[in-house]
Order: C-alpha cells, then structure tokens, then sequence
C-alpha cells in the first residue's frame, strides 16, 4: 500500500501555479491508471486503485499548503499506512525548470508543504522534487511560485508529467536513484 501525495493549493486560481505542480501530477496519475473518482475525505480530495500489483491512495490535500501535513497524518492513521510508504510530489526552486529529483527523507528546503508534512508525520518519506527554476530578480521567491507557468514551461509540464507516468513502476518500487535518472532521460 502506498500514499501518493500531490501539494498544492486548493483555490481555483491556484490551479496553474507553479506550486500546484504536485496537483497536476497526481490528476495525471488518477487519469492515466484509472484510479477511482476524487473523493472529499481526510481534509483533501482522494482516490484509491490499483497501479500493477500495488495498492494506491493518491491525494491533494485541501488544507493550502502550509497545513498539507494535517490531511497526510489523518490519512496515514485510519488506513495504518506507514511513513516510509508515502511518496510526495512538490515543486522546487532548487531544481532546474523540468528536471525531476527523487529522494528519501532529508530537508525541507523552505518549503512550507514539506515542513508541514515533516511536522505531522517526520521526515521518513519520499519526496519527487520537480523543478521549477528561480525567478529573475524583479520577483520575490513567494510570487514566483504563486505565478502561473508561462506559455513555454505550459508546454513542457506535459512532457514532464509523461516523464514520471513512464517512470511510476521504478517509483513504486522505492528505487528512487533510478526513476531520478530515468525520468530525466526520457
């Protein structure tokens, strides 16, 4: 049983955000693999289902990104998944615009959604970090993010999300040093 976790935040206005790339993922994953139809439940909007042999939960928390952390504890206690089965897919400013890390545990880097989910559950889980680059200079780091993507990067995010649907076995298998070097040689 794994807990997949897309962040973002919930506003419709939100929803082409760079920081609601996390969302978009998931919607992907749902889409691609059948998964059943988004339910509101543990304070965000989720689905269950099958991907291969594994049982999957897939979720977008509803609680904004500060407090993505409250809806993945709540999930993991009634469903009794452990921490170390919860993969989370988030943007990061760190990574180059496309390039994809995948990683367990480790630091939250400023980012609030990871520094929620670090408070609730700890830091024993897997994180797909999908860059977004860094704004120039005329934009604070927290516009940047809040900003939708422009036309160029619209355009690759479909590349991207192909990417790491390609790749999801090697990722459900935990073997994150490998879906990191295979999603980006896609």
């Amino acid at each position: 049983m794994l807990l997949l976790v897309g962040l973002g935040n919930p506003t419709p206005n939100s929803q082409n955000n760079r920081h609601n790339i996390g969302f978009k993922i998931v919607d992907a994953i749902n889409q691609k693999f059948g998964l059943s139809k988004q339910k509101p439940k543990f304070k965000g909007l989720l689905t269950t289902g099958n991907i291969g042999e594994k049982k999957i939960y897939a979720i977008k928390p509803l609680t904004f990104m500060n407090n993505s952390g409250i809806c993945i504890r709540e999930l993991i206690e009634y469903f009794k998944i452990d921490a170390q089965d919860v993969i989370v897919f988030h943007d990061d400013l760190d990574i180059e615009f496309g390039k994809i890390k995948a990683k367990f545990g480790g630091s939250d880097a400023g980012h609030n959604g990871i520094a929620s989910i670090d408070k609730f559950i700890g830091k024993e889980y897997s994180r797909v970090r999908i860059g977004i680059g860094k704004p120039d200079k005329t934009l604070s780091t927290s516009d940047y993010v809040l900003n939708d993507f422009n036309d160029d990067e619209k355009e690759d995010l479909k590349t991207i999300t192909d990417n790491i649907i390609k790749s999801i076995s090697i990722l459900i298998d935990k073997k994150l040093d490998l879906f990191s070097s295979t999603v980006n040689n896609n």
